[in-house]
């Protein structure tokens, strides 16, 4: 017995990282931020960038719920992104400027419309349903730049930040910093808790094979349809916060350039992967912001001439290199990341 004991091959984990503890270490790095930001000399230009990243890290977040624990490719996720910009907008120019009564009034309206189009939506599949989500949001981005009352193509300033119980909470750009975060993390909480219930497992199953699910006694439309609304439901909190840090509502916030963007957060990050969601914002969101800068200081580029042209057209470098990282990076960061674990 004891010669089999010594002969067993030994399974010894490797003592190198944990991937369950990204999410840990994504959170303890937004939370550490605003207590770095003043020593970098730029606190209010920091925080305002990292805010961006966490709003947009909810709306990727909203829609990997469907894209990748339901396989819905939604080219029309933008649409709820702009449902709670402009429930903050509409209601604040008359005069409605609590937080309390606007996010209510933005989750609903949200609510609502991925009810009714998802209801629509999901008698479709494959490529079918990209066009109809795609033909919905188009249909609201049009109609929200007919509103002339409400600024129409120009969009519409807001006077203020929204207030929460009549106090403006949200004029300190750190006190917003904060509730954003809180948003983002409540979402990530509660998005975590969907996808381990027996809602998400069911979820996952239509998503594999929906005839099987239907065999055993679910009805994968009905999942998905709830997964759809709890989806539009996030993303119209993502758009409130975006309203109120920009201070400005417009129909740039639903255009179906907008869902593409969200769509590659999504994959940029990895499919499936809650925080992945939110790397892939981070990544994409930083990318565009200082990849012009690198190019105009690029000291390999010798020809000054050469260097600011493509500086200014700095689009054309992003573009392929987000094709590569996802080509050449399967699974998305969070794919490499689990890679580097095992490998």
């Amino acid at each position: 017995m004891t010669e089999l004991a010594q002969t067993q091959p030994v399974s010894v984990r490797s003592p190198g990282w944990r991937p369950e503890l990204v999410p840990i270490v994504l959170f303890a790095a937004f939370a550490a931020a605003p207590l770095l930001a003043p020593a970098s000399g730029a606190e209010g230009y920091v925080l305002s960038l990292l805010t961006r990243v966490m709003i947009f890290g909810i709306a990727a977040m909203s829609l990997d719920l469907i894209l990748g624990y339901g396989a819905l490719v939604s080219f029309g996720h933008a649409a709820f992104l702009g449902i709670g910009a402009y429930a903050v907008g509409i209601l604040a120019s008359h005069g409605i400027e609590d937080a309390l009564i606007q996010v209510p009034v933005a989750l609903i309206g949200s609510a609502l419309f991925a009810l009714v189009t998802g209801a629509i939506s999901l008698r479709t599949k494959g490529v079918y349903f990209i066009m109809i989500t795609l033909a919905f949001g188009q249909m609201l981005f049009f109609l929200a730049t007919s509103l002339a009352a409400y600024g129409g193509d120009d969009g519409m300033t807001l006077p203020s930040r929204s207030l929460v119980g009549g106090f403006p909470l949200l004029k300190s750009d750190a006190a917003f910093y904060w509730v954003s975060l809180l948003c983002l993390f409540g979402s990530y909480a509660f998005s975590r808790s969907v996808v381990a219930s027996r809602f998400g497992r069911v979820l996952r199953g239509a998503k594999e094979n929906p005839a099987r699910m239907e065999a055993i006694g679910f009805h994968p439309f009905r999942y998905q349809l709830a997964a759809y609304v709890i989806s539009g439901m996030i993303a119209g909190l993502a758009g409130c916060l975006m309203a109120n840090q920009a201070e400005f509502v417009s129909p740039a916030f639903m255009t179906w350039q907008r869902s593409g963007e969200l769509i590659f957060m999504v994959v940029l990050g990895g499919l499936g992967s809650l925080h992945g969601a939110i790397i892939g914002a981070a990544l994409f969101l930083l990318l565009e912001e200082f990849l012009p800068e690198i190019l105009h200081g690029a000291s390999f580029m010798m020809d000054d001439a050469f260097r600011s042209h493509l500086a200014e057209n700095w689009k054309m470098v992003f573009g392929p290199i987000l094709i590569l990282i996802v080509l050449f990076a399967r699974g998305g960061i969070m794919g490499l990341l689990r890679r580097g674990r095992h490998g």
